[in-house]
C-alpha cells in the first residue's frame, strides 16, 4: 500500500505533489495530530523570543513543509537520479568537492535532503549512512530505490563505519546526517538551540581522524513547486580546544545558523530532545 501511494505521487508534477503536501500538512495543523504536538514543542523550546503568534504562524508553516516533504518521498524515491537532477534550479559551490583532502558531506534535515545525494552521485561515487528500517520489506525497498549508480549506502553501525572510511581512504564522499539521536553509545550531549541534545559523535572523530573536509549540503525546497536549490558550504567543527564536546557543540552551532535562515524547512516533526525533555 505505501508503494502504491509513493508511486502515485512519482508521477504527479511537482507543483500537484507540493499542492497535496501542502493540503495534509494544513489537515495536519487544523486536526491537533501528534505531528503537531511534537513541532509546537519544538518550536516554543527553540524559539522563545516568538510571540505566541508568531510561533503558531511558523508550526503552521512547518506543518505545510512537513505535508511537503511527505508527498515529494515518492517524488524523489521513484524517479530516477537524472531526473531528480532536473529539478535543482540553481546549484551554489560545487568547486568546493574538488579537493586534495577527504570530503564529508555534513547534511541536516533541511529542505529535501534526500534529493542532495542522489544528485552528486551523478558526479562523484558518495556514500551515505543511515538508520536501517524495523521492516524488512519497506527497508528492501528503500534501499532498492536510494542505493543506484554511484550513490551506496551504509548502515549506522560498527560495519557501515568501516565502509564510511575505506570510502575516504578512496577519495569518494561520505554524506552523514547528524542531527538526530544516534542512542546512547553514538552520542553526547551538546547545546543545540540553547537545549541539550544527544548528538552524534562520529562525524567530529572523523574528521579528526582523516584530516577531512566539512561541506554542508542542503537543497532548500522552492515555492509553488518549482524545483530545488542545492547549496554546498565549507564548514569548520573542529573546536580549537580540540576536545569532542567542544567539536560536537561547534557542528550544532552551524547546523543552527542554518535552520533559522528558513526553520520551516527543518524536521520538527522529531523529539530532537527526547533525551532530555518529556513530549
Amino acid at each position: 500500500m505505501i508503494k502504491l501511494i509513493l508511486t502515485f505521487f512519482s508521477i504527479l508534477p511537482l507543483r500537484l505533489n507540493h499542492f497535496i503536501g501542502s493540503s495534509i500538512g494544513r489537515f495536519l495543523y487544523f486536526t491537533n495530530s501528534k505531528s503537531k504536538c511534537i513541532i509546537s514543542k519544538n518550536i516554543d523550546l527553540c524559539f522563545p523570543e516568538l510571540n505566541q503568534e508568531e510561533r503558531g504562524n511558523l508550526v503552521k508553516k512547518s506543518l505545510i513543509e512537513t505535508g511537503k516533504g511527505l508527498t515529494e518521498s515518492g517524488f524523489i524515491w521513484f524517479n530516477n537520479f537524472k531526473t531528480n537532477a532536473k529539478y535543482i534550479t540553481k546549484t551554489t559551490g560545487m568547486e568546493h568537492l574538488r579537493s586534495n583532502r577527504p570530503v564529508i558531506l555534513l547534511v541536516p534535515h533541511f529542505g529535501c535532503w534526500e534529493i542532495t545525494g542522489r544528485v552528486l552521485s551523478l558526479t562523484t561515487p558518495v556514500v551515505f549512512l543511515y538508520k536501517p528500517l524495523r521492516s524488512k520489506k519497506q527497508e528492501a525497498c528503500l534501499i532498492s530505490k536510494r542505493q543506484q549508480g554511484d550513490l551506496s549506502m551504509a548502515t549506522a553501525n560498527k560495519k557501515g563505519v568501516i565502509k564510511l572510511q575505506r570510502a575516504l581512504s578512496k577519495g569518494d564522499l561520505i554524506g552523514i546526517l547528524p542531527d538526530q539521536d544516534p542512542g546512547e553509545e553514538g552520542g553526547i550531549s551538546a547545546p543545540f538551540f540553547n537545549h541539550d541534545a544527544n548528538t552524534m559523535t562520529l562525524l567530529a572523530k572523523l574528521v579528526r581522524k582523516n584530516n577531512a573536509k566539512v561541506i554542508m549540503t542542503w537543497a532548500t525546497r522552492l515555492e509553488k513547486g518549482k524545483g530545488y536549490e542545492l547549496n554546498l558550504q565549507p564548514i569548520n567543527i573542529l573546536s580549537d580546544s580540540v576536545d569532542l564536546i567542544s567539536d560536537v557543540t561547534l557542528m550544532n552551532q552551524t547546523i543552527e545558523k542554518l535552520v533559522r535562515t528558513k526553520p520551516e524547512q527543518y524536521l520538527w516533526n522529531y523529539k530532537r530532545f527526547k533525551s532530555s525533555i518529556n513530549y
